[in-house]
């Protein structure tokens, strides 16, 4: 029997302009005017104001900011309470004009010292036009002797299956079914292997290889053929010899074993393995694209902060290049004026009243907009203005070892946000300083007590285990066990366990594969 109950429950939901704000913190600069450009394209009531162009395109560190911190929890308030439009059409429009006028609407701008004499006048990072790795090896097909269009067809297809790093990793088999189902061509893996043998001879060295040795076949019997001094091509064809029969002792660094089954000296082998060390493991990353001299591959960093040390005092700038000057569009304030005079003599209609409410919505959703742009910079700023103080010692020194431990809840005690929004801000923002562009997840580490019981950073041990590591001896290297003797001298009482975990996370491998013939 079905029957109807009232209860009170208390939830907590997000609403859809919260949601909103949450994603324009987490993205980047580097992004940030693409999200801009999507919301001017969906609202034409919001438009690039150009009343405010005179005015420095950074985000200094001011008292002003400081001033707004105090505001900042009841104007997450307002966000949060989002109460529906006024359905009411007939509503005094000459009260939300007023109101509307006199804002800032690019209150997110902030004015900064120009200390240099000149600022950036471009609003977004220019990126220069790159052909793709994979275009580069179209291109090459062309100068294949080919016998027919199938077989185009096939080289097309077998570049198409080459992954980022340059290696083919799929089966000839399943390239075999994808050309009988999408191209109807019948071909055989014989057909197949013959036109990848013409392709692993494309540039860069190495790429179209199967697995990893077969990349570095390829690039040191390439090696060979151009070589004419007699005392390199032997050191070569040595080089060849270790990578195509003993490819797995090369890999374990088995060099004793390697020595007596070649009947060589340490210093031929030693030779030899140097050569195939120069081998690039990474086909794609040789590529350089012609017109912009970069590697297809690579990312273009854009920090989110710079922090700049002047005279021992400390300086945080929010970058905003790529956050235009944006207001309401002045022809849909207009339509409202009108309609405000009209309804003043009564000549409004139902279809006026109609359309009105759409431009009133779109002009809020346009107000909101630019106010969470504000609200997102006053966010960064806050965030990183706290980590800039907690961490003041790396940021005047560089040295990482005076990193302090510092958590989340760290930050999210000091600025008064949640720690989830911190976590947003940190994850994916990266900051300018004068040691080179660092992650915001860098300055984050749990902490360890040394045997004084002083507080220290993990980071600050990992960069002492980093550097034992490279002054060890590469002839004999530390295990993990002596390590942990060293650190415990140093004051720091880690278990191995520890130390391995520590070491994995710095991608250093095991002492054995740390082993180099001197």
């Amino acid at each position: 029997m079905l029957k109807q109950h009232l209860s009170q429950r208390l939830l907590q939901k997000l609403s859809p302009q919260q949601i909103q704000l949450m994603k324009l913190l987490q993205i980047p600069t580097a992004i940030l005017d693409q999200r801009i450009k999507e919301e001017l394209e969906q609202n034409p009531a919001l438009e690039e104001g150009n009343e405010y162009e005179e005015e420095p395109e950074n985000f200094e560190t001011s008292n002003e900011t400081q001033e707004t911190e105090g505001e900042y929890d009841q104007e997450v308030k307002d966000y949060d309470s989002s109460e529906p439009a006024d359905e009411n059409p007939t509503n005094d429009f000459e009260e939300y004009l007023n109101n509307y006028l006199e804002d800032d609407t690019a209150s997110y701008k902030y004015k900064a010292d120009d200390y240099t004499g000149e600022m950036e006048e471009q609003k977004s990072v220019p990126f220069a036009v790159e052909s793709t790795f994979h275009d580069h090896l179209e291109r090459q097909i062309g100068l294949l002797k080919l016998k027919n269009e199938d077989q185009y067809k096939i080289a097309l297809q077998i570049v198409g299956s080459i992954d980022d790093d340059g290696y083919l990793r799929r089966d000839p088999s399943a390239i075999i079914d994808d050309l009988v189902f999408a191209q109807n061509i019948d071909t055989n893996e014989k057909e197949i292997i013959s036109i990848l043998q013409m392709i692993q001879a494309f540039d860069p060295p190495g790429v179209g290889a199967r697995n990893l040795q077969e990349c570095l076949l390829i690039q040191i019997k390439a090696k060979i053929k151009i070589e004419s001094k007699k005392v390199k091509l032997k050191i070569l064809k040595l080089s060849e010899i270790v990578l195509q029969n003993y490819f797995e002792e090369f890999t374990k660094k088995h060099y004793t074993k390697m020595q007596r089954s070649l009947g060589i000296s340490e210093s031929q082998l030693k030779a030899a393995i140097d050569e195939i060390l120069k081998l690039n493991p990474k086909p794609s990353s040789g590529y350089v694209d012609p017109i912009s001299f970069n590697s297809v591959i690579g990312h273009y960093i854009v920090p989110d902060f710079t922090v700049t040390n002047r005279d021992g005092e400390l300086e945080l700038t929010v970058n905003s290049k790529n956050a235009p000057d944006l207001k309401i569009n002045d022809h849909y304030l207009d339509m409202l004026r009108n309609y405000n005079d009209h309804k003043k003599v009564g000549s409004n209609g139902k279809k006026e009243k109609e359309a009105v409410m759409f431009i009133k919505q779109k002009i809020e959703s346009a107000k909101w907009f630019i106010d969470a742009i504000r609200q997102r910079q006053d966010t960064l700023y806050r965030t990183m203005y706290s980590i800039m103080q907690f961490q003041k010692d790396y940021f005047l020194t560089g040295d990482q070892k005076k990193i302090k431990p510092m958590i989340l809840k760290d930050l999210a005690d000091i600025t008064g946000l949640d720690i989830s929004t911190v976590s947003r801000v940190a994850n994916s923002k990266f900051v300018q300083t004068e040691y080179g562009t660092k992650r915001l997840k860098e300055f984050f580490s749990e902490s360890l007590q040394t045997e004084e019981g002083d507080e220290v950073s993990t980071l600050e041990v990992k960069k002492i285990l980093s550097e034992m590591i490279t002054g060890e001896s590469k002839r004999k290297p530390l295990s993990d066990e002596k390590l942990k003797e060293l650190l415990l001298r140093k004051g720091y009482n880690i278990a191995r366990r520890t130390i391995a975990k520590y070491r994995e996370q710095l991608n250093i491998p095991v002492a054995r594969l740390r082993k180099e013939l001197v």
